[in-house]
């Protein structure tokens, strides 16, 4: 089966060498996603809580641009600059969820200017299937 790049809607720079999305055999794996304008490349630095939304934003367009929602994420891989963070992290990130939440893994990494960078991978939902 071939692969299919899939775009965010509002990038307009390179940001490195990578698709931000690719769908293969109904799944999605979105690239990791961090607190970028996508129009100049340039680092939006903020609290953990905005980081975590602008990111979560991201992430959201690049799954809608593939006809995809937050309820067709499975698996979440999130990296944190300060793991001390993490329940100002989380409250923001679950309020991007209902009902059965994505598996997750979450790490303090050695982030370069940000505080956090998340992937994810979502099911890509058949034509006309419910939700």
């Amino acid at each position: 089966m071939s692969k299919t790049e899939i775009r965010h809607p509002d990038k307009q720079v390179s940001t490195g060498a990578y698709s931000a999305g690719v769908a293969i055999d109904g799944w999605l794996y979105i690239s990791g996603q961090g607190p970028l304008d996508l129009k100049t490349g340039k680092i939006l630095s903020g609290s953990i809580e905005d980081e975590t939304r602008l990111t979560m934003e991201h992430i959201g367009k690049i799954l809608n641009a593939a006809g995809c929602t937050f309820a067709d994420v499975v698996k979440c891989t999130c990296h944190l600059a300060d793991i001390n963070e993490f329940p100002r992290f989380n409250q923001v990130y679950a309020s991007f969820f209902a009902g059965v939440m994505p598996a997750r893994t979450t790490v303090q990494s050695g982030l370069l200017g940000i505080k956090v960078e998340i992937d994810a991978i979502a099911r890509i939902p058949f034509p006309g299937a419910s939700r």
